[in-house]
């Protein structure tokens, strides 16, 4: 699972807007559009508070 299908699931789960989950990383909605959009890949602070994120809501990104 590449990264943009990770941070779209994410958001589905947690059924969250590109502006809220910006919002929850602290980076501006155009960041998170192009992570889904696979022009950017998140830095690694950044897949931290993904890792983090994930963990707190009991969300296994990793599943099919």
């Amino acid at each position: 699972m590449t990264y943009a299908q990770k941070i779209k699931k994410l958001r589905e789960v947690l059924l969250i807007t590109q502006q809220e989950l910006a919002d929850l990383l602290g980076v501006s909605i155009v960041t998170v559009n192009r992570w889904e959009n696979e022009k950017y890949d998140p830095t690694m602070k950044i897949k931290r508070k993904i890792v983090e994120l994930c963990k707190a809501n009991n969300i296994d990104l990793e599943g099919n």
